[in-house]
C-alpha cells in the first residue's frame, strides 16, 4: 500500500512545485478579466437603464418641485412678511432692514431652488440607474447579481422622484409655518433683538459689499484649485485601487469604486458650484456682523477675511501649503462662545486672530481626499434609514399601547390627518415623545452606553450615521439619557412623566388619565418637568426634518387601521355572546 502511495505523494508534490505559482497568476488573471467585464457590462446597461428611466424621474422630480415653488411663493411671501411684522423677538428698526432685505432673499430662493431642483432632478433621474446597477454586484449568488443589475433603479428611481417630491411639499407647506409660528410666539421667554436705526444703512451697505466682493473671488479661487482637486482625488483613488483600500478593498465592490473614478470630475464640478452658492450666503452674512459688533468696519473686514478663510480652507484640504497670501483683517472684538464645530479653522500668519469660533461654516465642502475607510467598517456603520424605521416603529408599538388604554382614539388620530396636525398635540408631539422616553429606558435598563434599538443594534458614538442633522442630536440625546439615569425615577414619577410628554410639557387635571399626582418634592417635579420640555423640544424639531411627516403620517394610518379593527372584533365577540344567550319563553 505504501509502494502504490508514494509515486502518487511525489507526483502531487512536484504538480504543486512546479505549477502552483503558475495557477494562482492564471485565477488572479480571471479574476481581473471578470471585474473589467462586469465593470463593463454595468457601464453599458446602467446608461441603457439611464437613458430610459432618466428623463421620466427627471421631468418629475423637477415639474413637481418647481410647481411646488411657485405655487406657495405667495403664501410664502406673505407668510414671511406677516410673521416679521407680528413678531416681538426684534424691534422695528431690525424689522424694517430685514424687510428690505426679503425681496433679495426671496428672488436668491426662487433661484437657487429652481436651479437647485433642475440640477437634483438631472442627477438623481440619470445616475441613480446607473448606480443602482453597480450596487448589484453587492448580492451574494451571481443570479441576484444578474436580476438586480437589471430591475434596480427601473421603477424604484421613479417612485423615489415623486417621495423627493412629496417630502419638499411637506417642508415647504408644513415646516416652514411652523418656524415662522415659532418665530411669531418666542418673544414671551427672552429679550427682544434690537438694532440702531443708525445701523440699518450700514448693514445693507456691507450686504451688498459682500456679493459684489465675495462672489467673485470665492469663483476664482475654486475655478483656479478645481484642477488641483481633480488630480489629487484621481491621486487618491488611484492609490486606493493599486493598494487595494478604502473602496477598493473588497472585489465585489472594485465596479462601484471604478465608477467613482470616472464620476470624479462631476464631483469637482459640483463642489465649484456650492462654493459659488455659499458665498453668496457668506458676503450677507456681513449684515450680520455689523449688527453683532456694532461697527461699520468689522463688516468690511469680514468681507475681506472670509475670502482669506476660504482660500486657507481649501489649502488645507488640498494638501497645498498652509495659510493665505490674502489678507485677514480682525473683524471680531472678543470671541463669540459658540461651539467650535461651526469654526472654519486656524488663522496662520502674523497679525491674524487666534482659533476662530465664529459661526461660518466652511464655504466649499471638499471631499475628503483622506485615506478611505475600509469597506467593512462602512459595512458595520448605522445607517440613518435604521435609525428612522426604528423610531417609527416604536411609535406604533407605543401607539397600540396608548390606542388600548384609551387615551389615543380614531378621532384623534383621524382628526390630526385632516387637520396639519396643530390641532391635535398629543397624536403629532406627544406620542413620538411617549415613544422615544421608553427607547431611552429601554437602553439604560439593558446598560447600553449608546442608545439601543428595539432590534438589537447599539448607536454609539463610534458607529453612528455619518449626518449632520444626526450630529446635532446624538450628544443632546446622550446627556438627556445620563440625566434620566441619575434621577432613577419610580414607578409613580415615569407616570408622571408619562403625563407631561402626552401633554406636551403642561401638567393635565389628574382627571384626565388615572395616575399619581404631582410628586411631593417640588425639586424632583422641577426636574422631571425639565426633562419632559427638553423632549417635547427635541422632537419638535425632529418633526420639521425631511421624510418625518411621510413616515410618521404611515404610523398613523396603520393605528388607525388597529382602532378598526379593535372595535370590529369587539362587534364580534358583542354579536356572538348576544346570539349564545338561550331564549326561555315566558309562559302565561
Amino acid at each position: 500500500m505504501s509502494s502504490s502511495s508514494s509515486p502518487l505523494d511525489s507526483l502531487k508534490r512536484w504538480v504543486v512545485t512546479n505549477y502552483a505559482e503558475p495557477l494562482d497568476s492564471v485565477k488572479q488573471s480571471i479574476r481581473v478579466v471578470y471585474v473589467v467585464f462586469a465593470f463593463c457590462s454595468a457601464l453599458l446597461l446602467g446608461g441603457i437603464k439611464a437613458l430610459l428611466v432618466g428623463p421620466i424621474a427627471a421631468a418629475l422630480l423637477i415639474i413637481g418641485n418647481v410647481g411646488v415653488i411657485l405655487g406657495l411663493f405667495p403664501g410664502h411671501v406673505a407668510w414671511t412678511v406677516y410673521s416679521l411684522i407680528k413678531t416681538k423677538c426684534i424691534n422695528w428698526a431690525l424689522k424694517f432692514a430685514l424687510l428690505f432685505a426679503l425681496p433679495i432673499l426671496f428672488g436668491i430662493w426662487l433661484a437657487l431652488s429652481i436651479f437647485g431642483s433642475v440640477l437634483v432632478g438631472l442627477g438623481y433621474g440619470f445616475f441613480t440607474p446607473w448606480i443602482s446597477t453597480f450596487e448589484a454586484f453587492r448580492k451574494d449568488s451571481e443570479a441576484e447579481k444578474f436580476f438586480h443589475c437589471i430591475v434596480d433603479g427601473t421603477w424604484g428611481t421613479i417612485k423615489g422622484s415623486c417621495t423627493v417630491v412629496r417630502d419638499f411639499a411637506d417642508i415647504c407647506y408644513h415646516s416652514y409655518p411652523l418656524y415662522l409660528k415659532e418665530l411669531r410666539e418666542s418673544s414671551r421667554d427672552h429679550q427682544p433683538y434690537s438694532i440702531r436705526l443708525l445701523d440699518v444703512p450700514a448693514c445693507i451697505l456691507v450686504g451688498i459689499m459682500g456679493l459684489i466682493v465675495d462672489i467673485p473671488l470665492y469663483t476664482v479661487i475654486a475655478l483656479i484649485k478645481s484642477p488641483y482637486m481633480l488630480f489629487k482625488g484621481w491621486q487618491r483613488l488611484l492609490h486606493d485601487l493599486i493598494s487595494r483600500e478604502g473602496p477598493f478593498l473588497e472585489t465585489a465592490c472594485v465596479p462601484i469604486a471604478g465608477l467613482a473614478i470616472l464620476l470624479w470630475p462631476l464631483v469637482v464640478v459640483g463642489s465649484v458650484l456650492l462654493a459659488i452658492v455659499s458665498s453668496i450666503f457668506v458676503g450677507l452674512y456681513g449684515s450680520v456682523v455689523v449688527y453683532q459688533e456694532k461697527s461699520f468696519q468689522r463688516g468690511v473686514a469680514f468681507v475681506v477675511a472670509m475670502v482669506s478663510e476660504f482660500d486657507e480652507y481649501t489649502n488645507d484640504w488640498l494638501y497645498l501649503r498652509e495659510g493665505s497670501i490674502i489678507p485677514k483683517p480682525r473683524y471680531r472684538k472678543k470671541k463669540v462662545s459658540h461651539s467650535a464645530e461651526f469654526s472654519v479653522g486656524r488663522s496662520i500668519g502674523k497679525g491674524v486672530e487666534g482659533p476662530s469660533t465664529s459661526t461660518e461654516a466652511p464655504a466649499m465642502l471638499v471631499p475628503n481626499l483622506a485615506p478611505s475607510r475600509s469597506v467593512r467598517e462602512t459595512i458595520q456603520e448605522v445607517k440613518m434609514v435604521q435609525v428612522w424605521e426604528n423610531i417609527m416603529k416604536s411609535c406604533e408599538i407605543r401607539g397600540k399601547e396608548l390606542v388600548d388604554s384609551n387615551i389615543v382614539t380614531a378621532v384623534d388620530l383621524s382628526e390630526w390627518l385632516r387637520t396639519k396636525g396643530s390641532s391635535q398635540e398629543t397624536v403629532g408631539v406627544g406620542l413620538p415623545c411617549y415613544a422615544f422616553l421608553h427607547s431611552l429606558l429601554f437602553s439604560i435598563k439593558a446598560g447600553s452606553s449608546g442608545l439601543l434599538l428595539s432590534n438589537g443594534i447599539e448607536v454609539t458614538q463610534h458607529n453612528r450615521p455619518q449626518d449632520r442633522l444626526l450630529d446635532w442630536f446624538f450628544h443632546p440625546v446622550m446627556v438627556l439619557k445620563e440625566q434620566i439615569h441619575v434621577l432613577s425615577m419610580r414607578e409613580e414619577e415615569l407616570r408622571f412623566l408619562e403625563r407631561l410628554l402626552l401633554s406636551m410639557g403642561n401638567i393635565p387635571p389628574v382627571n384626565v388619565w388615572d395616575g399619581p399626582a404631582i410628586p411631593q418634592d417640588p425639586v424632583r417635579a422641577a426636574q422631571i418637568q425639565a426633562i419632559s420640555r427638553r423632549l417635547v423640544g427635541m422632537m419638535r424639531i425632529i418633526s420639521k426634518f425631511p421624510t418625518y411627516r411621510r413616515r410618521y403620517r404611515h404610523v398613523v394610518k396603520l393605528l388607525i387601521t388597529y382602532c378598526v379593527e379593535k372595535e370590529g372584533s369587539h362587534r364580534s365577540r358583542s354579536m356572538r355572546s348576544v346570539s349564545s344567550v338561550e331564549i326561555v319563553p315566558i309562559e302565561v
